[in-house]
C-alpha cells in the first residue's frame, strides 16, 4: 500500500509539473517517441516531458496510424515508456478508441492506470478523418474529465481538432480558424485543457487562434510552419514533433545498413 501511495503521489506531482510547463510564448517542445528505448533516448537529450506518437508507435509496432494498433498494445507500450522515465507522460490518444462518451472515459481511466498525466484527443472520426459534431465531441471530452478527476489526478487533456485536415495548407482560412475556436471554446467549457490545432502551419492563422483561444495552444512542427521560435513570439504554448522523429531515426537506420552493406 505504501508502494501505491507513493507512486500515486509520484503521478499527482509529475502532472502538475506537465500541467505548468504550458506557457503561452515559452512553448513545451514535445520530440515525440514511440517506445521506451526512444523514451530513454529524449530525456537524456533534456526533454522536459515525454509525449508518444500515435502514428510512431503503429508504424514500430507494424500497424497503420488510426487506432489500427490494439489499445491493449498501446497500453502496455505506455506502461514500459513510464517505466523507463522519470519525466511526465502525455498518451495520444488518437481519437479514444470509442465513440460513445463513456467508452472514452474508460480508456482515460486507463491510461491514467498506466503512468500518464495527459493524453490527445481528436475530434475527427478514424475510419474517414471527417469532424465530429462539436455536441458530440463536447460530450466524449465532458465524460474523460469526470473520469480522470475521479482519480484525482489533474490530468491534461489536449483536445485536438482536425478543422484544419479538412483541408489543405495552401487552402487554410480564417473561417477555419473561426470554426477552432468555437470549437476551442466549446471544448473548455467540457473540461478541456490544451487545444492542438494539427495541420495549421500558416504563422499569420496560428497567430490568430493562439490569441483568440481561451486554450494554450499546440501546434505540430512541419517543413511548411515557422520556426519554433517565431511560434514562440506568436502566442504559441506547445510545440509536437509529431512522426518526424521517427521518420528521422528510421532513414539513419536504413542510410546506416546500407553503407554497412
Amino acid at each position: 500500500m505504501a508502494g501505491e501511495r507513493r507512486e500515486a503521489i509520484n503521478q499527482l506531482q509529475k502532472a502538475e509539473q506537465f500541467r505548468g510547463l504550458h506557457v503561452r510564448g515559452k512553448p513545451l517542445i514535445l520530440f515525440n517517441i514511440w517506445d521506451a528505448g526512444s523514451a530513454k533516448a529524449v530525456a537524456t537529450g533534456g526533454a522536459k516531458a515525454i509525449a508518444t506518437s500515435s502514428w510512431s508507435v503503429a508504424n514500430a509496432n507494424g500497424f497503420g496510424d488510426g487506432e489500427n494498433i490494439p489499445f491493449a498494445l498501446a497500453m502496455d507500450n505506455l506502461r514500459r515508456i513510464v517505466g523507463a522515465t522519470d519525466l511526465p507522460v502525455t498518451f495520444d490518444l488518437e481519437s479514444g478508441y470509442a465513440d460513445a462518451p463513456e467508452a472514452v472515459g474508460d480508456a482515460i481511466a486507463l491510461a491514467i492506470n498506466a503512468g500518464a498525466v495527459g493524453c490527445n484527443l481528436e475530434d475527427s472520426l478514424p475510419a474517414n478523418g471527417k469532424l465530429r459534431e462539436t455536441l458530440a465531441q463536447v460530450d466524449r471530452i465532458r465524460c474523460a474529465r469526470q473520469r480522470a478527476d475521479a482519480t484525482n489526478i489533474p490530468f491534461f487533456i489536449n483536445a485536438r481538432t482536425d478543422v484544419f485536415f479538412q483541408r489543405t495548407v495552401e487552402q487554410h482560412n480564417g473561417a477555419m480558424v473561426v470554426e477552432a475556436i468555437k470549437r476551442a471554446r466549446a471544448y473548455e467549457d467540457a473540461g478541456a485543457d490544451g487545444l492542438f490545432a494539427a495541420g495549421l502551419a500558416d504563422i499569420s492563422l496560428i497567430a490568430h487562434l493562439a490569441q483568440a483561444s481561451p486554450l494554450p495552444l499546440n501546434v505540430m512542427v512541419g517543413d511548411a510552419t515557422s520556426s519554433v521560435r517565431a511560434l514562440a513570439e506568436h502566442g504559441v504554448a506547445r510545440v509536437s514533433h509529431g512522426p518526424r522523429p521517427y521518420l528521422m531515426a528510421m532513414k539513419a537506420l536504413e542510410e546506416a545498413a546500407r553503407a554497412a552493406g
